[in-house]
């Protein structure tokens, strides 16, 4: 990853926001500058990329509750210093046993809700941290928590944006959810921007599953206390820490956090339909279901290696747009230009269509997806203006399974009045604006071991607050549909096709970059111009995070009440009146959404070769950050 060429790709004009980190020892880089601060602390103090990534993540729960929580969902990819083969770890909830189709259309919808429990997937997120804390980490979970409490119980200053986001739910919160509002307007009002804000009841969730571990010691199988060489004593400490963790993972399956969730959906709340409904999710639902890890999707790109979730969540759209991007010249591919900026969005249409009508958790034949001559295929349908029509690919000669094609102002007569997309929509509007998102994370250590992980779901605003717990439900669901025929159809024990998509990137088999982005339907959208910049342009990781952004919304959205624009570009006007002019004549329909407005990304690089490590982060909503030395 050590490159010494001038960049082939337009670089933005002046200084970079941040400095590209330099140094061997770690790099954080997150969402929120606590989190970022958090994990390097535990670098800091011998613990390991996933110790300090753990910490990090429970972390951002507590300040940056707008965007994540302990009721979501987290997809991570990850590499160990012993074995570089990149490992998804999967923190995606399905759904309940009890969201059939016919209990859905019973209660008269005709799409999962954006908001309330019946958007709810199985909580998974907090299982598949405490996973990787147990099998790969060193630390014990009352150290990792530690931060996390400490910030829950003594409070921290509230982001403006959390301000703004409880000060937008304030009438659904007073008149629909008064549990929402007895935890975030205490004093009747949302907090201002700065006030420290506190969630004693999260702390005392994580106290209690520290409590669970309670007694487990270093002792053999038959209670005797382990003896013999000191090697027989780390291994019996090693045991009992991970038994420790396990107890603590049983313990949120099971214990009040899943009790709690259980008999408090049975009462009916206010929905995105303008309904109320109960949910279905039950104590038995949580207690079966457990984070796992699985291999990881991968395909190759300019002699890199790219690694994403499989196609039961969106991961392999950043797979497909680039081994169709891969049949160009580089100089035809810096999003900077005019040719680039169309062929990125061309190729990224073409893989959103593949998403919607063949992804799903079912059997997905992503090896053809991926194949030269599919690839070809699609290759061949980019033309020199835009297209407007939504163009999945055919598989094995079978029509492909069409989603609902329904625009903003179609739905809004469908439903008899403006869209209003539910306080839980996390995505970026095509104005810019953000009522919700998600968050996102990468560490890499000394050592070489580096993750990942784009935390998400159980935003504040998804659904009222459980009482007793500090945190509230997802809304995970809203990406599936209520139709037989669509590959992510609503079905119990299936997983929704998230957009929670981190990036591993790998260089002759060894991980060189850790990277990812909040932004829903624009998060491998992001990555792309990412990567382009970066593996192809030569731009350093700050100069490629700092550079105008753009996104397609030309396919079905993933958040309810799931719109598309047909042809629309949405354009950071940075990227320059020209190049936006020759968008329009191509026919793309260009929304500007200002100068800073688009992307969330961070990242940190390893070069295999030096040991040295870098970190960048996203400057935009002067939020994320990065640290390491």
């Amino acid at each position: 990853m050590t490159s010494t060429a001038s960049p082939a790709f337009v670089v933005p004009p002046g200084p970079t926001t941040r400095p590209t980190l330099e140094g061997t020892f770690g790099m954080t880089a997150s969402t929120h500058w606590i989190a970022t601060a958090c994990a390097q602390a535990v670098l800091e103090r011998g613990g390991n990329a996933f110790d300090a990534a753990t910490a990090g993540a429970f972390v951002l729960h507590v300040v940056e509750p707008h965007l994540n929580g302990p009721g979501g969902d987290m997809t991570g990819i990850f590499a160990t210093a012993e074995d570089p083969t990149p490992v998804v770890m999967m923190g995606q909830g399905a759904a309940p046993a009890g969201a059939t189709l016919a209990h859905y259309r019973a209660e008269g919808l005709t799409r999962v809700p954006g908001t309330g429990a019946l958007a709810a997937a199985v909580p998974t997120a907090v299982d598949a941290w405490l996973k990787l804390l147990a099998e790969h980490g060193t630390w014990e979970l009352a150290d990792v928590l530690a931060y996390a409490i400490d910030l829950a119980e003594d409070g921290h200053p509230v982001l403006a944006r959390v301000s703004a986001q409880i000060a937008s739910c304030a009438e659904m919160f007073t008149q629909h959810w008064p549990s929402s509002a007895a935890l975030w307007m205490p004093g009747g009002t949302a907090p201002a921007p700065g006030d420290l804000v506190r969630n004693p009841e999260y702390a005392a969730v994580l106290r209690d599953l520290i409590a669970a571990g309670d007694g487990i010691r270093a002792e053999g199988a038959d209670g005797a206390p382990a003896d013999g060489p000191a090697g027989s004593a780390a291994s019996a400490d090693a045991a009992a820490r991970r038994a420790r963790i396990e107890a603590a993972r049983d313990r949120w399956r099971t214990g009040p956090v899943a009790q709690a969730i259980d008999a408090f959906v049975r009462t009916p709340h206010r929905h995105s339909d303008g309904a109320d409904h109960a949910g279905v999710i039950t104590a038995q639902d949580i207690a079966a279901t457990e984070a796992t890890f699985e291999p990881a999707a991968t395909a190759t790109f300019r002699g890199y290696t790219v690694a994403k979730t499989g196609p039961w969540g969106q991961g392999p759209v950043l797979l497909q747009a680039l081994r169709i991007l891969d049949g160009f010249e580089d100089a035809q591919l810096d999003p900077a230009t005019e040719e680039g900026a169309h062929l990125v969005l061309e190729a990224l249409k073409l893989a959103l269509a593949d998403r919607d009508a063949h992804y799903g958790d079912a059997e997905v034949p992503l090896e053809t997806l991926l194949s030269e001559e599919y690839t070809a295929a699609r290759r061949a349908l980019i033309g020199p203006e835009a297209s407007h029509e939504f163009r999945p690919g055919a598989l094995d000669g079978a029509a492909p399974a069409l989603p609902p094609l329904v625009t903003e102002a179609e739905f809004a007569r469908e439903s008899g009045g403006v869209v209003d997309h539910g306080a839980g929509e996390p995505t970026v509007r095509p104005s810019g604006e953000v009522r919700g998102d998600t968050c996102h994370i990468d560490v890499v250590d000394r050592w070489g071991n580096i993750v990942s992980a784009t935390p998400s779901g159980g935003w504040l605003q998804s659904s009222p607050t459980v009482p007793g717990l500090g945190f509230c439900l997802g809304t995970r669901l809203q990406m599936m549909w209520l139709d037989e025929a669509m590959p992510s159809v609503l079905r119990p024990g299936a997983r929704p096709r998230t957009t929670l998509t981190p990036t591993l990137v790998l260089k002759d088999g060894v991980p060189v970059i850790a990277c990812g982005s909040p932004g829903g339907d624009q998060q491998d959208q992001w990555q792309l111009l990412f990567l382009l910049r970066v593996l192809v342009g030569g731009l350093s990781p700050q100069q490629a995070i700092d550079a105008p952004a753009l996104h397609t919304t030309s396919m079905p959205g993933s958040f309810w009440p799931r719109t598309w624009s047909p042809g629309e570009a949405v354009v950071e006007d940075r990227l320059g009146e020209e190049l936006l002019a020759g968008l329009e004549r191509r026919g793309h329909r260009v929304v500007r959404a200002g100068d800073w407005a688009l992307g969330r990304l961070s990242c940190v690089v390893r070069d295999p070769a030096t040991g040295v490590l870098r970190a960048a982060a996203n400057p935009r909503g002067a939020q994320g950050y990065a640290a390491g030395r």
